[in-house]
């Protein structure tokens, strides 16, 4: 917690906000904040909601998972093995062979399966 203690203090330090007058805009304590900037208790997660909002900042921000203040974009990559033959199976039945389309569509969704697009 001393990480996210670090980024708590230094978002408020820098806009110049003493730990009082901080504590007062969003409902806690000064010897609270103190407390959290510290490391020495652990921050709730409704507080650590009114950081990020009072901050405009990402809670990835906040937990010292990233240097951006907007967070880490994420992209979903599934893992596909070639054991998982099920999912394949199921795409497979999914598709009408009558339809034009079908063999293209089931194409595309066993390409990103593979993470070949």
């Amino acid at each position: 917690m001393k990480d996210v203690g670090k980024r708590l203090k230094g978002l408020r330090e820098g806009i110049g906000l003493s730990q009082a007058k901080f504590a007062e805009i969003i409902g806690s304590t000064q010897s609270s904040i103190n407390r959290y900037e510290n490391g020495q208790s652990e921050i709730p997660v409704a507080l650590l909601r009114r950081y990020a909002d009072f901050f405009d900042v990402s809670l990835d921000y906040i937990f010292a998972r990233t240097d951006n203040p907007q967070g880490i974009n994420y992209s979903f990559k599934p893992k596909y093995t070639p054991e998982k033959k099920e999912m394949q199976r199921f795409i497979e039945m999914c598709f009408d062979p009558n339809s034009p389309m079908s063999e293209k569509l089931k194409e595309s969704l066993l390409k990103m399966m593979e993470g070949k697009e």
